[in-house]
């Protein structure tokens, strides 16, 4: 019987672990050194915020492994030797694989500061980080103030999760706005603001130079490179990014660049071993994709794509059009499709913003021929059904303002704006673009 060897128990080596064995009776085992079983990573600031325990973030009751065969061990892989088809272990124990994946997820960035290894120092993405925070920041009397390095979409994550237990957060952005390597200058001006309404010391335009220990190894201050201001803190979050968990590979025959390197199909060079998840790196990425991508879904859908492979049936992976969603404190943000920071040359936008300053959409078109591209949404929920239509179906612009009441999907008594932002865009653009009554019964059919 073949033996499926999965390393990483997040969601893409899970999923994979799942699907194959709905699809065969091979031996599968799944190797993680983080925690004994899978859990949901991005309910991990749920736990320290309160809302629920760490054993609610578990898909999956214990007895579910066993009774799918899929057994677990725990251990740290230190090398992969390929010709024996042989995982090493620190520990000084072997397992044998037939068949491998690689699902070692990501790892926060580090860039060398004087520091950046200190007991308060963490990234918040590992089981591990949690522990750690719950350790250096339980209150606000243990941790007077925590300092985070990097705008993005943990960095905002790490700040609501110590802001909810009332820790002062100072929050060092090195752009000159809020992610505004990614949205456009509106969205990432929103955001500033809710950072800031929030009572957060956000300082754009910095850049961490050292941080400073006490005389018992722990984080004592940092310092901002601009100004040489010395902040006093007991806890620094590193929040600069991620890159692929991939160290323990480098000295192998497997082929790596910033990640490890995979076909279409996710093979790497080297037979019979696979690589999915935020690991993964395509040789090219996939039409405006990067060839890297750290997001939930898309590590689903490699999983699912692997386990057809392994198990037969070689299929590339698709991911389809591009979405994500996250939430900024109180801003929910969803987008679809392609919004970049600066449109290009052939791209036209529209931009409607609420009076209050807490709901936008901001939609982007092809300006010859009016296809709809994209569009970002904060404070206004949107139906991804709806919109991976119209992407497929490359409907235009003036289609997806007409039918903007059927891709609405917030909660009743909402107040709803498509009215106004139809409107707007009228105004601007000298359309007549009538907004369509929603249509009741496509919409619950979808729900």
């Amino acid at each position: 019987m073949a033996h499926i060897v999965i390393i990483g128990n997040g969601i893409s080596g899970v999923t994979a672990a799942r699907h194959i064995r709905k699809l065969s009776d091979k031996k599968i085992t799944i190797v993680s050194a983080e925690t004994d079983y899978f859990f949901s990573r991005t309910a991990l600031m749920y736990v320290y915020m309160g809302h629920m325990k760490f054993e609610h973030t578990q898909p999956y009751e214990k007895w579910f492994w066993k009774k799918n065969r899929i057994e677990l061990k725990k251990g740290f892989v230190k090398t992969i030797e390929t010709k024996s088809k042989t995982l090493h272990f620190t520990e000084g124990d072997t397992l044998q694989y037939d068949q491998l994946i690689i699902a070692t997820g990501s790892k926060p960035n580090k860039f060398g500061w004087p520091g950046q290894d200190l007991d308060g120092v963490m990234g918040m993405y590992h089981k591990q980080d949690l522990d750690n925070l719950e350790k250096y920041a339980p209150n606000n009397k243990v941790c007077k103030r925590a300092v985070i390095v990097g705008g993005g979409l943990i960095g905002i994550e790490l700040a609501e999760m110590l802001h909810s237990r009332h820790i002062p957060v100072t929050f060092l952005v090195r752009e000159s706005s809020f992610w505004n390597g990614v949205l456009p200058e509106g969205e990432s001006a929103m955001i500033n603001r809710e950072i800031i309404n929030n009572g957060i010391d956000l300082r754009l335009g910095v850049n961490l130079k050292e941080i400073k220990a006490d005389g018992n190894g722990r984080v004592k201050s940092i310092v901002i490179a601009e100004t040489g201001e010395e902040i006093p803190c007991e806890v620094v979050g590193l929040t600069a990014g991620v890159s692929p968990n991939i160290g323990f590979i480098k000295d192998s025959d497997i082929e790596t660049g910033r990640g490890v390197k995979v076909n279409r199909f996710l093979e790497t060079n080297v037979s019979d071993v696979y690589a999915i998840g935020d690991c993964a790196e395509q040789h090219e990425g996939i039409g405006m994709r990067r060839p890297i991508e750290a997001v939930w879904y898309t590590g689903r859908m490699m999983g699912e794509t692997v386990a057809q492979t392994i198990c037969g049936n070689r299929i590339p992976y698709k991911p389809g059009h591009w979405f994500n969603s996250a939430k900024f404190i109180d801003i929910e943000y969803q987008t679809y499709g392609w919004v970049w920071a600066e449109p290009k040359d052939n791209e036209a936008r529209f931009y409607w913003e609420h009076d209050r300053g807490k709901k936008c959409i901001h939609l982007n078109y092809d300006k010859t021929t009016r296809e709809f591209i994209g569009i970002n949404t904060f404070g206004i929920r949107m139906r991804h059904e709806f919109f991976d239509r119209v992407l497929s179906e490359k409907r235009s612009v003036d289609h997806v303002l007409e039918h903007l009441a059927d891709a609405n999907f917030d909660p009743e008594f909402y107040k709803l704006h498509e009215k106004e932002i139809v409107a707007k865009f009228n105004r601007e653009n000298d359309t007549n673009i009538q907004l369509k009554k929603k249509n009741w019964k496509r919409i619950f059919q979808t729900s």
